[in-house]
């Protein structure tokens, strides 16, 4: 049996300095754009592409300006001559922005969530490996890097880097939790106790720790009970199932 509680988001650390500050978007590529398909509006037939558009009232949402490289490329469509126009453009016709350090973070949480592992390690390491040279460390992105490594079996890796966040930013909680849960799952019930009681001492109202304490005592208790059934003490394996029993309802809670 292991502790099941975990964390998913750190808070903000005061003195981590996250990338989490979006930064300007550059025009220049839509701007160069532009200027080559206005000559085609004046040609003959120009007027009829406005036509053909609709007019301006029925003219559907265009959301060219917010979607990322995030998002999956919208399909091309509309006046042929601007496709190919467009289509003769490439790379340069890719008009997404590049998504912002806070969307980047959403997107790994997204994935994690879903169980899209591979894919969420897979953008963690090529975000690092972007922002490698700055200054401040993102902590969130760190932390998700733990889960990832967690969720995919690694738990030596996972458990270094969560043990290296409870080095670096003591104040946090959630690192401290999640590597009592590893410790849990390894049977390592001491280390498990002693990463929740600094997870406490972090924050003693953080929910998912004060849970996972009670089921750790749990633990020891069954382990002691165990033990001293071994040594033929009486009754002490019908308090081992006593304490099985909680256990499982703790699970299924």
């Amino acid at each position: 049996m292991a502790v099941v509680k975990y964390s998913k988001r750190p808070r903000y650390a005061p003195n981590a300095s996250p990338f989490l500050t979006d930064t300007p978007v550059t025009l220049n590529r839509l701007f160069r754009i532009t200027m080559l398909i206005l000559p085609l509006v004046a040609l003959p037939g120009g007027a009829a592409f406005g036509q053909a558009m609709g007019g301006a009232g029925n003219l559907p949402y265009d959301d060219t300006n917010t979607r990322t490289k995030l998002d999956p490329p919208r399909p091309e469509g509309g006046w042929k001559g601007l496709a190919n126009l467009l289509e003769a453009l490439k790379p340069g016709v890719d008009t997404r922005l590049d998504p912002t350090p806070s969307q980047i973070t959403t997107h790994i949480e997204r994935l994690l969530n879903d169980g899209k592992n591979e894919e969420a390690l897979a953008m963690i390491e090529q975000r690092e490996a972007a922002i490698k040279d700055q200054r401040g460390t993102d902590v969130q992105l760190m932390f998700q890097h733990a889960r990832a490594l967690a969720a995919l079996g690694r738990t030596s890796e996972a458990v270094s880097l969560y043990t290296e966040m409870t080095t670096r930013f003591p104040e946090l909680p959630e690192p401290w939790n999640n590597l009592a849960a590893l410790y849990a799952q390894q049977g390592e019930l001491d280390r498990a106790h002693e990463a929740l009681e600094m997870a406490l001492r972090a924050d003693p109202n953080y929910p998912a720790a004060r849970a996972n304490m009670g089921d750790i005592q749990l633990m020891m208790a069954l382990r002691t009970y165990r033990n001293a059934a071994n040594q033929g003490v009486p009754g002490m394996n019908a308090k081992a199932r006593e304490i099985e029993n909680m256990l499982k309802e703790s699970q299924h809670r």
